[in-house]
Order: C-alpha cells, then structure tokens, then sequence
C-alpha cells in the first residue's frame, strides 16, 4: 500500500545543500558541516513522518560528488553507514521503509553493505518511504534505464510511452515528486530527479542545511499548499474541477 500523502504533498524530495558553505562561514573544516548535516537528517525524517509525508527522498551523494577532495569524500561515505546504524531501530519502529537509487556499484562495500541491510530489514514496512540518493545522477538514472530498457528486448519502438519508460527507472514505484526543497540559497536542480520533477513545485532557502528544521519543512509544506498546479490546464479549469 502507497503511504498516505499529506497536504497533496505525496513526495518530497530535498537537495541538502549548504553543509560545506555553514562550516567555512564559522571557521571551521568542510566536513564538520557534513557532520553537522546528520543531525537536520534525523530530524527531517522524524517531521516528515510525523506530518504524513509518503515519500521522502534525500539527495546523499551525487555522481558528480565522487570528483570531490578524497578526504571529504570518505567523509561523506561514512556517514551513510553511521546513520543506518544509529537510526534504523527507530526507522523500523515508525514503519519507515529504506530505499535508494544511484549506483551502488560504486559505493564502498562497506556502505553498500549496510545499505542493503536497511533496506532488507525495512522491506515490509508499510510507512513513509525514505529514499536516500546515493552515488546519484538523474542524467545516469536515464541512461541507466535505457540500457534496461533495451536489454529485456521484449517491446518494439511503438509501445513504449511514458509509463512503459518510467517502469525501468531505478525505483518504478516512486511517485512524481510533489514538492522539491532545496536549502543554501542556489536556483538549481543539480541533476536530480530531472524526470520525477517534471511538474513539481520548488521551494529554495536561504538557510543552510546543518540549519534545517521541522520549521522550515511545515513552512515548505505550507508554501507548496497554497499554489496552484495547473499541469498545463487554465487556472479556471484546474478551479472548476478540471484534472491533469
């Protein structure tokens, strides 16, 4: 069963950005504030649970992040690791599932390992869906299913739409995100989700992510509640019933 959406928001997806910018701004190492960074995770995840959110999903490590320092870097894979198991007792217990997307091949075994494992003892979890976006780029999500796509041979060029297409993506069940969030004040996407995001609605702060809090995800919420989605319909359609 879908988890229950909360707001018309089923899906929020969120680029976490900010970490390194919040630790030089006090003085202090790059990865101190990916440490920092952990902490407005377990507190996301709480919130959006606790407000009823679907699906959460978390831009961890980017494929482009790989091209970072070598010391920020097995920073960033440590964390991962550090999370799952200081967090998955109360993971189970709130019924949240684990998912991921991205290229797990290239995760250290280590990370892969525990992964795997947050998302076994989570399978039958019923709750929200935490999807964390490691090793992730949408472009190579897009590849990726192609390649998919064009190994299982069994459709011709006619009979592949949207939906055909969408089931060979990394997490076929993942909904199209309702709300992206992204924190540290840039106006882009950074290659995430650029399929899933066809029609969501974006909210940017200015806060960096070590500073994220329920607060600022309730007042996201709220923004994302009082729009408007037309998908490609008039304002009066979309007001007198119409659907996308």
């Amino acid at each position: 069963m879908d988890p229950r959406p909360v707001s018309g928001a089923r899906h929020v997806a969120v680029i976490m950005d900010g970490n390194g910018r919040w630790a030089e701004r006090q003085g202090l190492e790059r990865t101190e504030g990916h440490r920092a960074g952990v902490e407005s995770v377990r507190q996301t995840v709480r919130a959006a649970n606790d407000l009823g959110v679907g699906w959460l999903t978390l831009y961890a490590f980017s494929s482009e992040n790989w091209n970072r320092p070598k010391k920020e870097v097995e920073l960033l894979m440590s964390l991962p690791e550090e999370f799952f198991e200081e967090e998955l007792p109360e993971v189970i217990e709130k019924n949240v599932r684990i998912l991921s997307i991205g290229r797990r091949d290239r995760l250290p075994p280590g990370v892969r390992a525990s992964l795997e494992n947050a998302e076994a003892q989570t399978a039958q979890n019923t709750g929200m869906r935490l999807v964390f976006a490691l090793s992730y780029g949408a472009r190579g999500e897009i590849v990726d299913a192609v390649k998919r796509l064009l190994r299982d041979g069994r459709l011709d060029a006619e009979s592949i739409d949207e939906k055909t297409f969408a089931a060979y993506l990394d997490q076929p069940e993942m909904p199209d995100v309702d709300l992206l969030i992204r924190t540290g004040g840039e106006q882009r996407v950074s290659n995430f989700l650029l399929w899933q995001i066809a029609y969501a609605e974006l909210v940017t702060l200015e806060c960096m992510w070590p500073d994220f809090r329920r607060a600022h995800l309730e007042a996201a919420l709220e923004a994302f509640g009082g729009r408007e989605r037309r998908f490609g319909l008039t304002g009066a359609q979309v007001r007198g019933g119409g659907s996308p």
